[in-house]
């Protein structure tokens, strides 16, 4: 739904699912359909199931966007092509994780998004269920929430808590969103009755207990199952680090932590080399988090380039065949390659060409993104 140019081929197999022959329009209507954008059309809500696998952000996120729909999503930079596959969204989402809530890789800026969705306008509610905040809630969970590294958490328990229901009561909205904990997703089942059975119709859940010290309990499996129905099944189940050629060899990786060794950001060993990001620290936090950690390698740079460290290698004759060439190396191997790069000045050709007034649904929509890799090089030649 962000319009990366590699998954374009992900929108029709979505729009299958969401929208299956007896939900489209008919054969003879979608000439008419496809020329004019009706409110009914926005407003027509998929009456597919979707079982999102996974409870980080991007799970979250999947959530709300099929939560919210065409009428939502009008103001943003969501692409026009993803809004007429979306429409008014869809009936059901649930959100599954092996673990409890307390351990959920989530952060509370997206959990607080779904619980507002109905606040908002968005005819959604968000269902999390008190039965399982209170499974998941074990000693080791308890003593998770304290201390200093605990204050997120905190935050995300009492929101949670303070949205959590005790009954089945089916919510006054046409869409919901199931927040589920403690579910291990075991086998996928087929839809005899579509296409042969070549389209998914369930998913099988085995309900999990925690064991285990503080930040390091386990999801265990206690053999009571749950099948929930399914029209459309997305994997959500986060980033792992790996290592480069040769770093295991050097002992430069955390195969446990799926990390690159490192000090604040500074590779460890004499080396020149430095890291940030997620293969720095792991896939934790938001964008906030990258400009802190971002910040945090920086000073190590800083500090090296003025340690004894940081002189010698200054001082050192270079090597061409081991001594990287920064900008120059690069252009040289793009050249030698003959791979065509988009430099800065370009990229902003192709965000004006992006921002046109003229491509825009709305006054307040940012850009309409071209999804198109030559449409982009057409706009930067």
């Amino acid at each position: 739904y962000n319009g990366h140019p590699e998954f374009g081929h992900i929108g029709p197999i979505v729009k299958r699912c969401l929208w299956p022959s007896s939900a489209s329009p008919s054969q003879g209507d979608a000439e008419e359909e496809s020329s004019s954008s009706s409110s009914s059309d926005e407003e027509r809500v998929s009456p597919a199931r979707v079982v999102v696998i996974g409870q980080g952000n991007v799970a979250l996120d999947v959530a709300r966007v099929l939560a919210k729909g065409k009428p939502g999503l009008i103001d943003t930079d969501t692409p026009n092509s993803v809004l007429e596959v979306l429409q008014g969204g869809a009936t059901h989402v649930s959100v599954v994780g092996r673990r409890g809530h307390v351990q959920g890789a989530f952060t509370i800026k997206e959990l607080r998004e779904l619980t507002k969705l109905k606040k908002e306008g968005h005819d959604a509610t968000l269902i999390v269920r008190k039965e399982e905040l209170d499974l998941g809630m074990t000693e080791s969970s308890a003593a998770e929430l304290k201390g200093a590294t605990g204050r997120p958490k905190t935050r995300i328990n009492k929101l949670l808590q303070d949205s959590a229901v005790t009954d089945d009561k089916t919510p006054d909205t046409a869409k919901q969103i199931d927040l589920r904990f403690l579910m291990n997703p075991i086998r996928m089942e087929p839809d005899d009755t579509k296409n042969n059975g070549d389209r998914i119709g369930c998913v099988v859940f085995e309900r999990t207990r925690l064991e285990g010290e503080p930040h390091q309990q386990k999801p265990v499996g206690t053999s009571e199952t749950e099948t929930m129905p399914a029209d459309l099944v997305l994997v959500s189940i986060g980033y792992r680090g790996m290592p480069l050629a040769g770093m295991e060899e050097l002992q430069l990786f955390d195969n446990q932590k799926g990390v690159v060794a490192n000090d604040h950001g500074k590779v460890v060993g004499e080396n020149n080399l430095f890291v940030a990001g997620w293969i720095k620290r792991g896939p934790t936090g938001i964008i906030g988090t990258n400009i802190a950690d971002a910040k945090d390698t920086v000073g190590s740079v800083m500090r090296f380039i003025d340690s004894d460290s940081g002189q010698l290698l200054e001082t050192q004759p270079a090597d061409d065949s081991k001594m990287t060439k920064g900008r120059v190396g690069l252009a040289e191997y793009l050249q030698r390659e003959d791979i065509e790069a988009i430099d800065w000045h370009q990229f902003l050709k192709i965000e004006a060409a992006e921002s046109d007034r003229s491509r825009l649904r709305s006054d307040v929509q940012p850009r309409e993104k071209i999804l198109s890799v030559k449409e982009m090089l057409d706009a930067v030649s």
